[in-house]
C-alpha cells in the first residue's frame, strides 16, 4: 500500500491539469495546493477526502532546460472495476498522452489483473489496475 508518492515534474501546472483530467474517473482530484518559492506543490487524493497520497512538485531543469536525466517513475493506482480502467484509458487518449499498453488482462501478474499503462508529460510510467 502506498502512503504517498511525490513526483518531481518539469511543469507542475501542466502536470496537475493532466492528472486532474486523467485520474477523475478514479475519483481522484486535486486536494491541496501549497505555494513555494520554486512553484506550487499540488496534492491529489480521493475526491472530497482528506488523504493526499500523490504530490507533484517542480524540479531544477537539466542542462538543456528539460527534466534532469534519470530513470522514470512508475506509479500504480487501484481502480474499483474494469470500467474505471477503461475510463482512464479514454481520458488519457483524449488528453493525447502516450499509451504504453492499452487496457488488457495481464495473467503473468495474476488472474484478473486488468490494467492500462501510459506516460505522463514527464515520461513517468503510470498504471491503473483492477485486481478482479
Amino acid at each position: 500500500m502506498i502512503d504517498h508518492l511525490g513526483l518531481q515534474v518539469a511543469d507542475v501546472e501542466a502536470s496537475a491539469r493532466l492528472l486532474g483530467t486523467v485520474l477523475a474517473p478514479l475519483g481522484i482530484a486535486e486536494q491541496r495546493r501549497i505555494p513555494t518559492p520554486g512553484g506550487p506543490v499540488v496534492a491529489f487524493g480521493p475526491d472530497g477526502g482528506q488523504e493526499v497520497p500523490l504530490w507533484l512538485s517542480g524540479v531544477v531543469p537539466g542542462p538543456d532546460g528539460g527534466p534532469p536525466a534519470g530513470r522514470e517513475t512508475h506509479l500504480a493506482l487501484t481502480a474499483r472495476d474494469r470500467a474505471a480502467v477503461d475510463a482512464v484509458h479514454g481520458a488519457a487518449l483524449g488528453a493525447g498522452v502516450e499509451i504504453l499498453h492499452p487496457p488488457r488482462e495481464w495473467p503473468e501478474y495474476h488472474p484478473g489483473y486488468y490494467a492500462v499503462f501510459f506516460r505522463d508529460l514527464d515520461g513517468n510510467n503510470l498504471e491503473v489496475v483492477h485486481h478482479g
